[in-house]
């Protein structure tokens, strides 16, 4: 493992994909590598409580507790535990069924110490509360996040956290850092607040909304940091870019929303490499200057604050949907499911780290790199085939 000064971990929103991530942070914890940066959206705002607020011995315990309570109904709908597994490892289309069937409870019944269907529910056309505009009822996850994250501890700094979240107001994003704010529960649930499921959070008199309308994914927050330091990046993305052509509604509505809230990855870091480019020459041009003095102090200053020679190395996960799911994995919080998306989450990284000079720091040109070990194997696979 290379010596680098910053290691973050950038969680995308998802729903009931975020589980993946969960498996994800386990994996690296199992490798001995600990983040000292958590940046997240939606879900992986929720993942980022969860993990900033407890010491690393009960993190992957923490989480555990965390996906094995929202995970089950308000009001106990479902099968029998044995019978779901059973279902679940039969065939895709008993796995469909379950995915539907779960869908629907999440729907009608909420998630036990997330959210609750609002009743009466909120009116279309008449004036009410700003609160109560929501279909559901987030005051659960409140309860839950109080139960089972330290926010003195959130705060304390040991951690750099970051959440992301959009003000309804004036359409604005905003990011709630622990190095700037206070930060609350308010604070997480303004970042999973996803309209017109949630009602948007108030904080210091503004409201705000789930961060995924606008931007699913920190990266660009986390690569634009002033800080300049030799820097990896896990970024753990819950929604493919890439998909399939839809050959009826209902994967029509899921490629939707995985166009929607897929994070572009590959955009950001391109700009951004081509920006690390452009600091990288700055760097060299300011080390071979024969005399600073020749530049004023202005133009001086906003060089060095250019100028960047260290290293970025980013690391991407993105989980792979399976083909029993439809529409609605996003929102269906089976058990069996959880389950499947935290082991997918912990291979995938297992396997990333399987390849030791994925770590490495760059040495190229830019002092940049991005790894993807689904699009590595893909690529391998066609290389293969010819």
């Amino acid at each position: 493992m290379p010596d680098y000064e910053r290691i973050a971990l950038v969680l995308q929103g998802g729903g009931a994909l975020g589980a993946y991530q969960a498996g994800v942070f386990e994996g690296l914890q199992e490798a001995g590598i600990e983040p000292n940066w958590i940046s997240g959206i939606s879900i992986g705002a929720l993942n980022t409580a969860i993990i900033a607020g407890n010491p690393p011995a009960r993190r992957a315990e923490r989480l555990h507790e965390f996906w094995n309570t929202i995970c089950q109904s308000n009001n106990g709908f479902g099968l029998f535990p044995w019978v779901e597994q059973s279902l679940f490892r039969f065939n895709d289309l008993t796995r469909s069924s379950l995915s539907a069937l779960y869908g629907m409870s999440a729907i009608m019944d909420g998630q036990n110490g997330f959210f609750t269907p609002r009743f009466p529910p909120p009116s279309l056309y008449m004036k009410s509360n700003v609160e109560q505009v929501g279909f559901y009822d987030m005051s659960p996850l409140r309860e839950t996040l109080e139960r089972l994250c330290d926010f003195d501890l959130i705060n304390s700094g040991h951690l750099n956290v970051s959440v992301g979240a959009v003000n309804v107001r004036n359409g604005n994003f905003t990011y709630f850092c622990n190095e700037r704010h206070h930060l609350t529960p308010a604070h997480f649930m303004a970042s999973g607040a996803l309209p017109p499921a949630f009602a948007p959070v108030q904080i210091d008199g503004e409201y705000y909304w789930d961060g995924g309308i606008m931007s699913n994914t920190p990266l660009g927050y986390v690569l634009d940091a002033e800080v300049n330091a030799d820097t990896l990046v896990f970024q753990v993305d819950l929604w493919s870019a890439r998909g399939h052509l839809p050959d009826n509604m209902l994967q029509v509505y899921d490629r939707v929303k995985e166009i929607q809230y897929s994070s572009r990855t590959r955009l950001v870091t391109n700009q951004w490499a081509r920006m690390q480019r452009m600091r990288n020459v700055m760097a060299k041009v300011l080390e071979q200057l024969p005399d600073e003095n020749e530049l004023d102090a202005d133009t001086l200053e906003m060089a060095r604050a250019i100028a960047d020679s260290k290293h970025c190395n980013v690391i991407q996960l993105i989980y792979r949907d399976r083909e029993y799911e439809s529409y609605n994995k996003d929102y269906q919080f089976g058990m069996s499911a959880m389950r499947d998306h935290w082991k997918s989450g912990l291979k995938d990284i297992r396997n990333t780290l399987s390849h030791p000079d994925y770590l490495a720091m760059p040495d190229n040109d830019i002092s940049f790199m991005t790894h993807d070990i689904h699009r590595a194997q893909s690529e391998a696979r066609r290389k293969r085939k010819f």
